[in-house]
């Protein structure tokens, strides 16, 4: 699977918020930020993080897309 974070991205730049206001008020780690810079998964304790800082629900904020659809994981 494909993650995306540009959606969270759009809504900082929205909201005038950092990137490190928003990791600081959420209350997670700068390794959780650097992971979602590289759309990689993050736990959904950090989803919910931002959520609840955000005031949004988590398809607000994160696309997932299949890759490789039709084929069977090895």
């Amino acid at each position: 699977m494909k993650y995306s974070y540009n959606k969270l991205w759009k809504i900082l730049i929205d909201r005038k918020i950092t990137k490190s206001e928003m990791r600081k008020q959420a209350g997670f780690t700068t390794n959780m930020l650097a992971k979602m810079g590289r759309d990689e998964p993050v736990s959904m304790e950090t989803l919910a993080k931002i959520c609840t800082f955000l005031d949004c629900g988590i398809d607000d904020i994160v696309e997932i897309n299949k890759e490789n659809e039709g084929q069977k994981n090895e």
